[in-house]
């Protein structure tokens, strides 16, 4: 038995170690699950059992508070770059034509070539939303009023 309690506390200390070296969200459910298994092997001899409940407390873990993990760790990433542009509303500087391959759009005082999302006609001077880039060129929708 004591041989099964140091084998989930190894396994619990190596997740750990995992997870704090990569600080991606890992492996600490394998942790717990591993936790709720050394707890077990010190009631029981039963390693099937004990590789059961770490299965199934790792999965439970990982697909119920993985994703509220996630929500909460998205909000604090910042938009940088290119990703930051999305959203943005700008000026059409020169006619937008996805037929002719024509148009631009200047963004923090670049010019960019520009491509309608509806694939339509946009006249210059006209107000649009950045909703995609694809290399160097935006692609924009008119904004609705």
């Amino acid at each position: 038995m004591l041989w099964q309690v140091i084998f989930w506390l190894s396994v619990f200390a190596i997740c750990l170690i995992v997870e704090i070296a990569t600080l991606g969200l890992t492996t600490i459910w394998f942790a717990g699950g591993a936790l709720v298994s050394t707890i077990i092997a010190m009631c029981s001899d039963s390693f099937a059992l004990q590789v059961l409940i770490f299965s199934v407390i790792s999965l439970i873990l990982l697909f119920t508070t993985r994703p509220i993990a996630r929500k909460h760790f998205d909000k604090k990433m910042e938009k940088t770059n290119v990703e930051s542009l999305i959203g943005k509303h700008i000026i059409v500087t020169s006619e937008i034509n996805n037929l002719k391959s024509t148009g631009q759009a200047v963004v923090n005082g670049l010019e960019w070539s520009a491509r309608s999302a509806a694939n339509e006609i946009i006249e210059a001077g006209t107000e649009v939303e950045i909703v995609e880039i694809q290399g160097v060129k935006l692609f924009v929708k008119k904004i609705e009023n």
